[in-house]
């Protein structure tokens, strides 16, 4: 560090020194602070004292006279270090100690094969049976387990030697052991047996993925499993059969003997029963050959007699029984038959009853079918002339209100341009008669003028006078047939809307014709068809 170095300059240098690296950034509102994005979050560190702490030297006397303590725990804290010969500065300050402990503690790791605990807390709240999800993931994560765990899972976690991984997991190919010294090629073809992938084979040992360890463990229990299933089916099987034979021996023995004490005993007795069957067949002989000598003689006699009318009952009903076999066959034949007639004639009768009435009732239907078919069609036809008779009289109708159109407005020009003339001249005549009035007004004042000459007066008054009333007569005329244009004009213009109403009227008469024409002709389809399948039915 320089002697006169402060936290700005410290955190500038930074800046200029790792501005390009990808763990390194600056703080967009503070120039003194700096980011290390570490893996498991960006943490931000400020420069304000990290030169007085570095500043802060660890006096050698007095690391000297904690090391001696006498407390375990004191002397434990102040070890005494080596200090390295290349350092020129006599004093070591807090940093570099901690420097040199980082070192050592890398050392001894490297030199060893550590084992890790992570103690996580489940809850903030320091009670039991209550587990924050969001508070133990960030813990895992901040702690490094989760970038260790995918770590550990993107290599090879799993290492076994060769000789270890073939006394394991031999018996999954016991075929591939057989003959082979190489521990390598039998991995090989081990690993190739399974179906394992993603694998590695090494100088000593075999590198297995995530997961595949687990793997070959449930392929050992299962082949496991089924070798304990076998040997405990072989040995219960060889223990049944021993025990079996065992009882059989006995039993048989026992049989023997049992058999052998029956037999005895039940050839004595009939040793004693022959000997009685013996006195009791001579007793019974003797007395029944006597009684057979007595009975003989009568029974020869009663036999024949009874031999004779058995002989001639059985003749007799024989005799009756053949002839009731005959009339009652003949009986049963005629009944028979006249069932099977009747039987005959009631399904005949039914089937023409019914066949008669399925006929009536398809041709019923044809009938109406036809009906509705020729009704439909003379609605279609008609229709069609309506539709044809509307065209025509709307598209003569346009024809004429288009004439009518041009004749109205050629009429109303003339009769705008007819009124306007009979305007001027109605304003001109207005104005003569006015100054004739103020001609005859002055006239009159004049007296002795119109006494002098009192026959021009007369007759210039009569000659004004009628031109006058022609005047009159005239502004008469033209205000009537003005009134009368006027009328027609209103006429003509009732006249056009009324045939506009009958153009819209018919023109919408059209669409709806129209579209009972296309319902007509879909129904008039529909009938078609049920009449051909009516048809294909029958």
């Amino acid at each position: 560090m320089f002697p006169r170095s402060t936290h700005e300059t410290f955190a500038q240098k930074l800046y200029q020194t790792f501005k390009n690296h990808k763990r390194f950034t600056k703080p967009k509102l503070s120039q003194s602070d700096f980011t290390i994005c570490h893996y498991a979050g960006d943490v931000t560190y400020q420069t304000e004292l990290f030169l007085d702490k570095n500043k802060d030297y660890v006096v050698a006397e007095h690391q000297a006279l904690l090391s001696a303590s006498k407390c375990s725990f004191v002397s434990g804290l102040f070890t005494s270090l080596v200090e390295d010969s290349s350092k020129t500065s006599k004093f070591s300050s807090i940093g570099s100690r901690f420097k040199q402990q980082l070192q050592q503690l890398l050392e001894t790791l490297s030199s060893t094969e550590p084992h890790y605990i992570r103690c996580v807390k489940p809850n903030n709240l320091l009670k039991p049976a209550i587990f924050e999800n969001k508070n133990v993931l960030q813990q895992l994560r901040c702690g490094g387990v989760m970038e260790a765990i995918r770590i550990s899972c993107a290599g090879y976690p799993t290492r076994k030697a060769f000789d270890e991984f073939i006394d394991r997991f031999g018996l999954l190919a016991p075929e591939v052991l057989d003959r082979s010294t190489d521990e390598i090629n039998a991995c090989e073809r081990l690993l190739e047996k399974v179906g394992l992938e993603g694998y590695q084979i090494g100088k000593t040992k075999v590198f297995l993925r995530a997961g595949q360890m687990a793997e070959l463990d449930a392929r050992r229990s299962e082949v496991l499993g089924r070798s304990a299933s076998i040997i405990q089916r072989k040995v219960r099987s060889y223990l049944a059969k021993r025990s079996f034979v065992l009882l059989r021996i006995s039993a048989i023995r026992l049989q023997a003997a049992c058999r052998g004490q029956l037999a005895r005993l039940v050839y004595q007795g009939m040793r004693r029963e022959a000997s009685c069957l013996m006195i009791q067949r001579h007793l019974r002989m003797y007395l029944a050959r006597k009684a057979f000598k007595e009975l003989y003689c009568s029974a020869v006699s009663i036999q024949t007699g009874m031999r004779g009318m058995t002989a001639r009952n059985e003749l007799r009903f024989r005799r009756q029984t053949r002839a009731a076999i005959i009339i009652q066959s003949q009986c049963r034949r005629f009944l028979a038959r006249l069932h099977y007639m009747k039987t005959k004639k009631a399904a005949i009768t039914t089937q023409c009853a019914w066949r008669g009435r399925v006929a009536r009732a398809e041709l019923r239907k044809l009938k109406m079918a036809a009906r509705e078919t020729g009704a439909l069609q003379a609605a279609k036809n008609k229709l069609e002339k309506q539709v044809e008779e509307l065209t025509w009289r709307l598209q003569l109708e346009k024809r004429m209100r288009a004439d009518l159109e041009e004749a109205k407005s050629q009429e109303n020009e003339k009769l705008q341009s007819a009124l306007q003339e009979m305007q001027v001249q109605f304003k001109e005549t207005k104005a003569m008669l006015e100054k004739e009035r103020e001609a005859v007004r002055r006239a009159e004042e004049k007296v002795p003028i119109i006494q002098e000459v009192p026959v021009v007066d007369n007759a210039m008054m009569e000659k004004l006078t009628n031109e006058n009333e022609k005047l009159k007569a005239l502004v008469n005329s033209l205000e009537k047939k003005i009134d009368e244009t006027e009328k027609k004009y209103e006429e003509a213009n009732k006249t056009s809307e009324e045939r506009l109403k009958q153009a819209l009227e018919a023109e919408s008469q059209i669409v709806q014709l129209k579209t009972t024409m296309q319902r007509l002709e879909e129904k008039f389809s529909d009938i078609e068809y049920e009449n051909q399948t009516l048809r294909g039915i029958s």
